[in-house]
């Protein structure tokens, strides 16, 4: 296996790193953070004192967790007060004057559905009339087994000239490897590429808007574009929809506001100037075996940090319209994708503390790893607390905690009722963030059992590889029987260790609907009529 030479990003670029700053509201983001964080950190270590050995631990993780809840409150918080015009409109009748490639990507997904999203994007580039500068791409790591219902599926595209087809017989490199091969090769003929995964979709007026901002920007680098999902058959899927449409503007907002021209990459859905994307895009193996080592699995954050340590710019679109994706339709498929993440953005505290990154890119970078970490922690911290006797004065504490996260819901509320006087749609939404709310604190426990067993896994040198099954998968059992089994362990915890009607309570919102899996995760997963 070869190994790291350096986690330190070239310095390639004709721009100054120094030139690449965070947004305007970072100083706010810093401030909103220790501000919500501060208090509740302190008043645990009042509540614990005199601290002990199990004390200090138990502060110290509930400071990660705090710390990492607060600056999701403080990021929505922020573009309550943000300008919401979106950064540039092209004007009527402009059209682009540099080539772009629209690369999709593919590796054994149903060739249906991008072939029909390829032939409606082709169509409205004609009618826009920016064919001429536009191509579109389908660069697949498709297996020989499914190669000829692929090209079968597109075919016709092909032969009309709409699409530029590309199979590669070694998937090297993986996606990341497929894009700098095709760079390699053909990349010399377009100065920005838009990249997009199988089932990403665009309009033709949001590339111009993303290709408008670009071609004005010449140090810019990378322009992620929001993302929203498409509408799914099931109840799981409508929930995920639904809380990216209500939470999701604030949010990626707030990002856009503080992280200013050191944002983030998501691997799909944005808009990358060629000539920058070549002095990143063949990252170094990290040292020693998977999953810690090996290639980079969210090879995405790590590219838009080292593009931002060389001195690009790397922005966020925030606006959703006409930028979507599918989401996943069950929470097994969920799971699935959310196990390969997990070991992805663990990888991440390998250059997030061996390299020379800009503090946003740190931040996004450290958000990544948190995003995981919170969940064996909270879980952790449950047991503690129950074990080892929870100290009346902690309730207000970690009820604060909780508190936290109704902030990005609040703002998101506040956000949209700035936006519109109909009493109708106020109630609407309404209605939709508390039915969000409820069916979400039901999941919550779901997922923290099932990402703890992912970091677990990560921990004990599983490597999960890619597109492909883990190396050790948990035994097939009915769906929601290892909620069910979680649940029955914290009950059993609490009978040996609580002696408190408070952590009957705790208790009882974490364990009830893990409890309640069989039935939980069936219902979730079940289709409803449109």
């Amino acid at each position: 296996m070869s190994k790291v030479t350096s986690l330190t990003p070239s310095a390639t670029a004709p721009y100054d790193s120094h030139r690449v700053k965070s947004g305007a509201a970072f100083p706010r983001f810093v401030v909103l953070t220790l501000l919500m964080s501060a208090p509740l950190i302190i008043g645990l270590c009042a509540v614990l004192a005199p601290l002990e050995a199990l004390d200090v631990l138990l502060v110290a993780l509930f400071a990660l967790n705090a710390v990492w809840v607060a600056s999701a409150a403080a990021t929505a918080l922020i573009a309550v007060a943000e300008d919401d015009r979106p950064l540039d409109v092209p004007p009527a009748g402009w059209r682009p004057t540099e080539r772009t490639a629209v690369v999709f990507l593919i590796c054994g997904e149903d060739p249906a559905g991008v072939a029909s999203r390829i032939a409606e994007l082709h169509r409205g580039l004609i009618r826009a009339g920016q064919s001429g500068s536009t191509d579109i791409w389908l660069l697949s790591d498709t297996p020989d087994s499914k190669a000829e219902r692929e090209e079968r599926a597109i075919s016709d595209l092909c032969k009309s000239g709409a699409l530029h087809y590309r199979r590669r017989r070694k998937n090297t490199g993986r996606k990341p490897g497929n894009i700098a091969d095709w760079i390699d090769a053909e990349g010399t003929a377009y100065a920005s590429m838009l990249v997009m995964d199988s089932d990403s979709a665009m309009t033709v007026s949001r590339l111009a808007a993303l290709r408008f901002r670009m071609e004005r920007t010449p140090g810019l680098a990378l322009l992620q574009s929001g993302i929203t999902f498409r509408p799914e058959p099931t109840r799981f899927a409508r929930l995920q929809r639904l809380s990216a449409r209500l939470t999701g503007p604030v949010f990626i907002r707030g990002l856009r506001a503080w992280s200013g021209r050191a944002g983030n990459y998501w691997g799909h859905n944005a808009l990358i100037r060629v000539e920058a994307f070549r002095t990143v895009m063949r990252l170094p193996r990290l040292r020693g075996p998977a999953p810690f080592g090996g290639e980079f699995l969210s090879h995405d954050f790590v590219e838009a940090a080292w593009l931002v340590s060389n001195g690009w710019r790397v922005e966020i679109a925030p606006d959703t319209r006409g930028s979507s994706e599918d989401c996943p339709e069950d929470l097994d498929t969920f799971h699935r994708r959310d196990r390969r993440w997990c070991q992805g953005n663990l990888q991440h505290l390998r250059p997030l503390f061996g390299s020379p990154l800009h503090k946003a890119s740190r931040i996004h970078l450290a958000s990544g790893v948190q995003s995981y970490l919170s969940s064996p922690i909270w879980l952790l911290l449950i047991l503690l607390f129950v074990l080892a006797g929870m100290a009346p004065g902690a309730v207000p504490v970690l009820s604060g905690a909780l508190a936290l996260l109704l902030v990005p819901k609040l703002a998101a509320l506040l956000w949209f009722f700035r936006r519109t006087e109909r009493p109708s749609r106020r109630k609407t939404f309404l209605r939709a963030t508390l039915a969000e709310l409820s069916l979400s604190t039901l999941l919550s426990p779901i997922v923290m059992v099932r990402q703890t067993l992912s970091v677990l896994a990560v921990l004990l040198g599983q490597d999960c590889g890619w597109k492909g099954p883990t190396s050790r998968r948990l035994p097939d059992m009915p769906k929601g029987s290892v909620e069910a089994i979680a649940g029955l362990a914290l009950v059993i915890a609490a009978v040996i260790g609580g002696d408190t009607a408070w952590q009957a309570l705790w208790l009882t919102l974490i364990a009830g609907p893990l409890l309640a899996g069989p039935w939980l995760v069936p219902w979730l997963d079940a289709r409803v009529p449109s």
